[in-house]
């Protein structure tokens, strides 16, 4: 993924994506860049319109599902389960462990 930023933002910088510019931009923030790694990037980048790629790729991420429904869905079933008891037991248990993680026997300044 370094590979890619780093021609990205060649880029937008208004320079040509080559292997010399890629590995220029990452030896600026001190990474050392694998050469392989480096030419497989810019080959498949060579001749290809950055915006349209970037939209592509955004029109592929859009049909991924994504997860986040799950933990909602799980709170009514565990009222409709038992009532308030066992997110009681859920709620006390997350405390304890909060408690638990606070201090670990130091502060973050001490």
């Amino acid at each position: 993924m370094r590979y890619v930023a780093a021609a990205l933002l060649a880029a937008l910088g208004g320079k040509d994506i080559t292997e010399k510019n890629i590995e220029s931009i990452l030896k600026s923030v001190g990474i050392d860049a694998e050469a392989d790694k480096v030419a497989a990037v810019v080959k498949e980048l060579a001749g290809k319109n950055l915006e349209d790629l970037m939209k592509e790729g955004k029109e592929k991420l859009s049909s991924v599902p994504s997860g986040g429904g799950a933990p909602a869905a799980a709170a009514p079933a565990a009222a409709a389960a038992g009532g308030a008891a066992p997110a009681a037991e859920a709620k006390k248990a997350v405390e304890e462990e909060e408690e638990e993680d606070d201090d670990m026997g130091f502060g973050l300044f001490d």
